[in-house]
């Protein structure tokens, strides 16, 4: 069938929806707009002008189908391209148009949805017979029938079909796609376990059989530059070979156009690879790598029938089933009239031409059986194919979750121990915090020993200072009052020899002796001054003399080297023996005061 004949069909169902009285006949406004759409949904360049003109209003009244199809053949049709607009939005548009007026509630209610009430009329269209009002027979639906419950993986139970055509006669001539959406709904054709598994199997034959998807699956893929490779997801059309990053088909990765003189080839072991074929164009080849040795034959196989599907100038693999069912129907017809229509008995001996019709007909039924048994395998596969898949997810899975939980707890665990080191961080941080308080305190109490010592060293070196002036003072004391001290000795010595002179002299020496005592006198009052002065110097070194409290002993200061006892300070106690010591060895050698002089002490 070809573009025009599918467009069509599509068409048909918008034009019925327009003609609302059922007589066959459409307003030229609606046909204008029925136009327009065409137009913009085949992607037709056209004159707005022109449309007006042609459906003006005039006289004429509405416009039957008949009058409606030259301009439908003539100006949309025979200008419509495949390839250059998207026939799913074509489709959905008439299916919009036609569903508000035919499809009725009760419909969406049962097991189709909206969305797949637009899937299976698009594939009732496809199976539907080129006659109108379009119908659908019953071996082309119990074919659809099949491919839905083998997408759901059950076998499919003709049971129910039987007693439905039994019930209602009229459906065996053929089933509208009304019929067949509300009966499918009703569940009177298929046994349905859940709605969702329907709904994914009604997608998958849907981009099966519209979409012409050869086949589809995950191969690894030698990339053209950098050479590794890859799994990708790939979907083989009658026309390419698309690969996917996964199999939601949101980011294409590219296509490998196939043509007539496109070769597939099997491939040796290599690289660490196994199960290797490639696909050969004029751009370049692709390498790829299968799972097993079946699904190396499944893809090459596949790949081999698009070729020669090419080379018969055939573009769709459904389509070339399609009339293949319907030529083996015909055959079969034409075999039971001719029978029906000789009411002679049937010999032994045949003609040729019964013959020649037998044999065409058993080898269409052992192609047709050839088919459905490879259609069978198929869907084996798949099905085994995704068994092997769900238990290779369950598998991931569990370990997924095994590795979660995992890490769940060593997680946990990191984190008790993120706060323990917490805790034990914070302790040091106390610890170091006091140990610092501590050591300013240290420093500064060191400091005020520091300074307290030096100010003791610098007031031990200023007594040191005063002792020596005073001693000095009292070596110059001592050696003054050794000098009075010895002209009064020598006064007394002298006083006999001087009053033996004077009385021996004559009275002229009264004037000398007169001078002599006025200067014994004077110095009895030097030496008494000299003695109070002493007394008071005495005072004055008894005073200094005091024990200096020494401030607290710190082991870690150092010991002036100057110290008189090798590293060691003078005590008070000592400091004051030996003063007191060299000053009685003073007194002892030179001076020894006199008994006013100790009571004054």
């Amino acid at each position: 069938m070809d573009l025009q004949s599918e467009l069509l069909k599509s068409i048909w169902y918008a034009f019925t929806s327009l003609d609302v009285e059922q007589s066959g006949k459409v307003s030229k406004s609606q046909l204008k707009v029925l136009s327009h759409n065409l137009y913009t949904a085949l992607n037709i360049p056209h004159d707005p002008v022109a449309l007006e003109e042609h459906f003006k209003d005039n006289d004429n009244g509405p416009v039957s189908n008949q009058g409606y199809m030259p301009y439908l053949n003539k100006y949309i049709l025979a200008k419509a391209t495949e390839g250059t607009f998207n026939k799913e939005t074509f489709d959905e548009l008439c299916w919009t148009m036609t569903s508000k007026k035919n499809c009725k509630p009760s419909i969406y209610q049962g097991l189709c949805s909206q969305r797949d009430c637009f899937k299976l009329f698009c594939l009732f269209n496809l199976l539907s017979e080129d006659c109108y009002p379009l119908v659908i027979i019953q071996p082309e639906l119990e074919y659809l029938l099949k491919k839905i419950s083998s997408a759901m993986s059950q076998e499919w139970d003709g049971t129910l079909l039987e007693e439905l055509l039994s019930q209602h006669a009229a459906l065996q001539e053929g089933m509208s796609v009304w019929e067949f959406l509300e009966h499918l709904s009703a569940f009177r054709l298929l046994h349905v376990e859940s709605n969702e598994a329907f709904s994914l199997a009604v997608d998958d034959v849907f981009m099966e059989m519209y979409h012409n998807i050869i086949k589809k699956g995950y191969l690894l893929k030698k990339g053209h530059v950098r050479r590794n490779w890859q799994e990708r997801w790939f979907v083989l059309k009658p026309s390419n070979l698309s690969y996917y990053v996964s199999e939601d088909l949101k980011e294409k990765k590219g296509e490998i156009l196939l043509e007539e003189n496109s070769v597939v080839e099997n491939l040796p072991d290599r690289e660490g690879r196994r199960c290797l074929f490639c696909v050969k164009t004029l751009v370049g080849t692709c390498e790829m790598s299968a799972s097993d040795m079946k699904q190396r034959v499944d893809w090459v196989q596949a790949m081999q029938t698009i070729f020669r599907l090419k080379a018969e100038g055939k573009s769709s693999l459904h389509q070339e089933l399609k009339l293949s069912r319907r030529k083996q129907r015909e055959t079969l017809q034409r075999s039971q009239s001719n029978q029906s229509s000789h009411n002679e008995p049937i010999s032994d001996e045949k003609p040729p031409s019964v013959l020649e019709q037998q044999g065409e007909t058993e080898s269409l039924e052992q192609h047709i059986e050839s088919v459905i048994q490879k259609q069978k395998e198929v869907e084996e596969k798949r099905k085994e194919e995704e068994k092997q898949e769900r238990e290779k997810q369950q598998a991931v899975r569990k370990d997924l979750e095994r590795q979660l939980e995992e890490a769940n707890l060593a997680k946990e665990q990191m984190a008790a121990t993120l706060t323990e080191m917490e805790k034990e961080v914070q302790h040091h941080k106390k610890r170091i915090h006091e140990l610092e308080l501590t050591q300013q305190k240290l420093e500064e109490a060191l400091n005020i020993q520091i300074h307290a010592r030096l100010e003791e060293d610098r007031v031990h070196q200023e007594l040191e200072r005063q002792l020596a002036e005073e001693q000095q003072k009292f070596a110059e004391l001592l050696l003054l009052q050794s000098q009075l001290e010895t002209p009064a000795v020598r006064s007394q010595d002298e006083v006999p020899v001087l009053g033996t002179t004077s009385t021996a002299t004559s009275p002229n020496n009264e004037q000398p002796e007169e001078s002599i005592q006025h200067n014994t006198e004077r110095e009895l009052g030097n030496q008494s001054t000299a003695t109070l002065m002493l007394k008071q110097w005495k005072i004055q070194l008894n005073h200094l003399m005091k024990p200096i409290k020494p401030g607290d002993k710190i082991e870690h200061l150092p010991v002036k080297p100057s110290c008189p006892r090798k590293g060691q300070a003078l005590t008070s106690t000592e400091f004051i023996t030996k003063v007191q010591t060299g000053i009685v060895q003073e007194k002892g050698n030179v001076y020894n005061p006199s008994p006013l002089q100790e009571e004054e002490e």
